[in-house]
């Protein structure tokens, strides 16, 4: 492109010496190559200011990105950080690409929630084995049990418990304790008679003491079977306002919530307590591994199948996708609102590692066509001018 443009000066040179000194048409001719040159120059000196010097003449304001190339870098960061990373933008950008409706449907397909899960399991094993249980130790030592020392536990257990009564959850856990305490007594007379008769004075005659620790084994036995079938019993309803009580004082007592507040401090104070976490840690953590490694484990399954489930979840519910756009909108108008200054300072940065002469012969190759046709251009506008100027001129 650069031959052609200078061809065509060339050209219009060769038309100009031919056609000099003659009238007529060939004055319009001669006037309209002399333009065209001057033109064609013109374009030439400014196309060629930009890179280098013209001819090697260090004219002032040539070799303009070569030796303004920082500044321009810095130019061109400040006109991407305002105009292109803006939240705005971000935003309007995002929620025309519906990213968690993607997201969904991709996930929603069963062998890509595999292949999430195939390709996240192993990265995800090592991440939890390289946790060392010093760490962990230390981190409940130092930060996790200390925390909780401070933090008022008795208001959030009242709170729980008055949950728990008010939804009859604990029933549940009545009847397996009244079903196998009953059991117990009724298959284990001798022990419970044991027990009894321990209790009785020593004057007693042993005949009488058998007698009435058998008949409290018998009415014993009854009442636990009379509790374990009757759901209105007295016994479990007066569970029922022991612990409805208990939720009350934890949350309104003052004496309850400090006597729970010590047992909390005396309880994660003991030495014991640390250490235990760590073993119950070093279990979970094998076992999380191992089955993270496996890849036939009901864990990776669940994953797999979980994810999948979460993907169809997305697609279908409108609501949820409407917050996943809203929340991934506002987390990216936080990024680029709080970093979108570094991000950009990698255009400035880059550039200022070019050299100043290779640089100018990168940017040269790339748009160096476009460059060449302003030249041409130049060439051709000139010669149109300089023919209509000349003519204006024989007319006047």
């Amino acid at each position: 492109m650069r031959l052609i443009a200078t061809s065509l000066l060339a050209i219009a040179a060769v038309i100009f010496v031919v056609t000099h000194g003659h009238g007529g048409l060939w004055g319009y001719v001669n006037a309209a190559a002399e333009a065209a040159m001057v033109g064609a120059v013109a374009d030439w000196f400014a196309v060629t200011a930009l890179f280098r010097h013209p001819l090697g003449l260090k004219v002032p304001h040539t070799a303009i990105i070569p030796e303004r190339k920082d500044s321009i870098g810095h130019s061109l960061e400040d006109f991407v950080t305002d105009n292109f990373l803006t939240a705005e933008n971000v935003q309007q950008r995002l929620a025309t690409a519906q990213v968690p409706m993607r997201v969904g449907r991709w996930l929603s397909e069963p062998e890509n929630a595999d292949r999430v899960v195939t390709q996240s399991a192993p990265a995800l094993a090592k991440g939890i084995e390289s946790i060392s249980d010093a760490e962990v130790g230390d981190f409940l030592r130092r930060v996790m049990l200390p925390r909780l020392a401070k933090e008022p536990v008795s208001p959030m257990l009242g709170h729980l418990l008055e949950g728990i009564v008010e939804d009859g959850s604990h029933r549940q856990v009545v009847d397996l304790v009244v079903r196998e305490l009953h059991g117990w007594v009724r298959d284990n007379e001798q022990a419970v008679t044991s027990i009894l008769g321990a209790r009785a004075p020593w004057w007693s005659p042993k005949w009488l003491d058998d007698t009435v620790t058998a008949r409290l084994h018998v009415e014993l036995v009854r009442w636990l079977a009379d509790v374990r079938d009757n759901p209105d019993h007295d016994m479990r309803k007066a569970v029922d306002n022991l612990l409805a009580k208990l939720a009350d004082n934890l949350q309104n007592d003052p004496a309850t919530m400090q006597r729970t507040e010590e047992l909390k401090i005396r309880v994660l104070s003991h030495p014991s307590v640390a250490t235990s976490l760590v073993g119950m840690w070093q279990s979970l953590k094998r076992v999380v591994v191992e089955s993270l490694d496996d890849p036939e484990s009901e864990l990776r399954a669940r994953i797999s199948r979980g994810l999948s489930d979460f993907g169809s979840r997305i697609v279908a519910d409108d609501e949820l996708r409407a917050s996943m756009d809203r929340r991934l909108g506002e987390v990216a108008g936080h990024v680029v609102t709080t970093y979108g200054r570094e991000i950009s300072t990698v255009i400035s940065q880059t550039i200022e590692r070019w050299d100043g002469d290779e640089a100018s012969k990168r940017i040269e190759l790339h748009v160096g066509r476009d460059l060449q046709f302003i030249r041409i251009n130049g060439t051709v506008v000139g010669g149109l001018v300089g023919l209509i100027i000349h003519t204006l001129a024989q007319f006047l």
